[in-house]
């Protein structure tokens, strides 16, 4: 359970525009009272909560709360506070005073600052900034109640969640194919985190939670306003989600839980429906991205239905991501990978397996064209290379598994040949395709070598 009692591992936070591992471990007291809620939760499936607000505040699990969200470090919100001003003016005042907030209810959730990141195709996303009192409290609550909903979230469902993530979930899609399981809906939805209804969202917190106070911080958050400043230094508030009475903040620390307890309505529904029966079909979830495994023959029907259920939970459907995949003649495309066909290059066999995409090896490439370009040959070269390393290592230890081998190479070469014209440039070397080698880029620069350092993962069936 220890393993286990930490609640969500992932929180959305501005570092890079990416998705932060935390791995710190819970004081033993708030490891108990994790312990605890989650084995009422398990053993009393039923069972509402209804004192868990003095939780919140208390001393030791604020504390953890604020550790967590110091770990993950992420930009200041409205109130252009930091971490660095907190601990310059006394860290555990500032707890103090913010569980006395929270003890005489005099606690309000700040406006969310708002920026946009850009997506892969071109557009943006809004991310939601909150304070790090925000923050701190949201991850207070999920340290509470994180165990409680752990329990009750469905087996197909993988994001945010302990112990999981997108490997176990890219694993389940291969176990589904490898069972016969060869047409896919590949679905998609728009804007989820924004379209989130919150009187069916509530519903859903309300459900294991009859704690009015906690059913107001969670209120609060969903209908805080939002405040963007514009190229010009103009700010604005809207108050958006209020007055229309959905989303939740992409990038607020609660905001992922919220996100899987509604997704959760729909992969339930599917099963108590019968869905899952009648189309001979298995979902697998993560975030707002999920696939439907199939039987032959029962793709059509089950996405009919998939559209049907989504708009009756007030959710959009993306019709142009959303397809019917049949394999092995066609492929797939889910959290980076692209299932389809492929063939041992040691027995000829050919066999349905993932490979990074080709939208994901042209990232990584242009990251490393970036980081080498002309314009940061005044860097030395211990400094670009662990550059690289950081970004092959980071790279190469998600898109480990499967069929990964072309791919590697196509990464591995561009990032020898990147860093070869960028030395190159820098000493005024004569130029040549092999000058110099990648054994001196190896073992004198100590580039890392990608089938050396990280270990690949096949996926299907008989190696599991």
């Amino acid at each position: 359970m220890e393993g286990r009692s930490l609640g969500f591992r992932r929180v959305f936070q501005e570092v890079d525009s990416q998705e932060i591992d935390m791995r710190l471990t819970p004081p033993p007291t708030v490891g108990k009272l994790q312990g605890v809620l989650r084995v009422k939760a398990k053993e009393s499936p039923d069972y509402r909560f209804y004192a868990l607000y003095d939780k919140v505040y208390r001393k030791d699990v604020l504390a953890c709360a604020y550790d967590c969200c110091r770990a993950n470090g992420g930009s200041p919100g409205v109130d252009r506070q930091t971490f660095q001003d907190i601990e310059a003016s006394g860290r555990e005042r500032w707890l103090d005073e913010l569980a006395e907030e929270l003890r005489t209810k005099r606690y309000h959730p700040n406006a969310v600052r708002r920026k946009w990141i850009a997506k892969p195709d071109g557009k943006q996303r809004p991310l939601g900034i909150p304070t790090i009192r925000d923050r701190v409290v949201q991850m207070a609550l999920l340290l509470v109640v994180g165990p409680i909903f752990d329990e009750d979230l469905r087996s197909e469902q993988h994001a945010y969640r302990p112990n999981d993530g997108a490997e176990p979930a890219l694993r389940a899609v291969q176990a589904w194919i490898d069972q016969g399981h060869t047409e896919i809906v590949d679905a998609d939805l728009s804007g989820y985190f924004d379209s989130i209804p919150h009187p069916a969202l509530m519903k859903c917190v309300a459900r294991r939670v009859s704690d009015g106070r906690v059913l107001s911080l969670v209120k609060g958050w969903l209908e805080a306003a939002v405040e963007e400043t514009d190229d010009q230094g103009k700010t604005t508030r809207t108050t958006r989600n209020k007055d229309e009475g959905r989303g939740t903040p992409q990038g607020g620390v609660a905001s992922p839980l919220l996100a899987n307890l509604y997704m959760r309505r729909f992969i339930l529904g599917w099963e108590t429906l019968g869905h899952r029966s009648r189309y001979e079909s298995h979902i697998v979830n993560y975030a707002d991205d999920f696939v439907i495994c199939c039987r032959p023959g029962f793709a059509e029907a089950a996405m009919a239905t998939m559209r049907q259920m989504m708009e009756k939970l007030g959710l959009t459907v993306n019709e142009r991501k959303t397809r019917l995949c049949r394999l092995p003649a066609e492929a797939f495309t889910f959290l980076g990978y692209t299932f389809g066909p492929q063939v041992s290059w040691k027995t000829g066999r050919a066999y349905v397996a993932p490979a990074p995409a080709k939208k994901k090896i042209q990232a990584i490439c242009d990251k490393i064209s970036a980081e080498t370009r002309g314009q940061t040959t005044w860097r030395s070269e211990e400094e670009i290379v662990t550059t690289l390393n950081r970004l092959l290592l980071g790279w190469g230890n998600y898109f480990r598994l499967g069929y990964v081998t072309g791919a590697w190479q196509i990464v591995q070469q561009h990032a020898c040949r990147r860093l070869r014209q960028w030395l190159q440039r820098k000493h005024g070397w004569q130029r040549g395709p092999h000058n110099p080698p990648d054994l001196r880029l190896f073992h004198d620069y100590r580039l890392v070598k990608l089938r050396e350092r990280v270990r690949r993962r096949p996926l299907w069936a008989k190696t599991r």
